[in-house]
């Protein structure tokens, strides 16, 4: 899943040691980054824009 930082909050990235981009970052679905998305409201899910190229 992909996620990005709540406006306004630094999220850290356990496996790799560094805050998430503004932009957001591929994450692997997992309690860790699960709970920050579904309880603390620390990280926003981003949703994949369809490209014209990928519409029937």
């Amino acid at each position: 899943m992909r996620v990005k930082p709540a406006p306004g909050v630094a999220v850290r990235d356990p496996d790799l040691k560094d805050f998430l981009p503004e932009d957001g970052r591929e994450v692997p679905d997992t309690p860790y980054w699960n709970r920050l998305l579904h309880v603390f409201g620390d990280v926003t899910l981003v949703v994949p824009v369809a490209r014209e190229e990928d519409k029937p």
